[in-house]
């Protein structure tokens, strides 16, 4: 009596191998750059945190009568100009927001915050401190410019 093998033949196996590997060859190039698409989501976030703070801030200076230079949000203390918006420092803008995972730079009246580790130029929140005495009324309060291509 001759036994009958089951399973699978070696050129079915290999068969299914090279189905996977094509299949695996069109779909990876779509999951491949998340990267980027993570960091551009991260700093449109800080974007708005930094927008949401700022307006808080404010809000806290006005409501503590309009007047001095600094408000405390959650016991930390804020910076502000004269007009009651946070200056562009680390004990400013920085102090009203949580920005783990992200590196401020400050510069002549602004700060531009960069993931950690990115080195491109083109994936960055930068808030430009209000200018209280500016003639332009858009002047006298904050700018926050987003750039959010974040390539590589």
């Amino acid at each position: 009596m001759k036994k009958q093998q089951s399973g699978f033949t070696m050129i079915e196996l290999i068969m299914v191998i090279v189905i996977l590997g094509i299949l695996a060859a069109f779909a990876l190039p779509r999951f491949a750059n998340f990267g980027t698409d993570a960091r551009a989501a991260a700093i449109q976030g800080l974007a708005g945190t930094v927008r949401s703070a700022s307006a808080i801030v404010h809000s806290a200076w006005l409501a503590n009568g309009g007047t001095g230079t600094s408000v405390t949000l959650e016991g930390a203390a804020v910076t502000t100009t004269s007009n009651g918006y946070a200056i562009a420092t680390a004990a400013g803008i920085g102090a009203a927001i949580d920005a783990d995972g992200f590196t401020g730079t400050p510069a002549t009246g602004e700060i531009v915050y960069v993931p950690n580790g990115y080195t491109g130029t083109d994936c960055s929140v930068t808030y430009i401190q209000a200018d209280p005495a500016a003639a332009d009324q858009a002047d006298r309060v904050p700018q926050i410019t987003v750039l959010d291509a974040c390539a590589g």
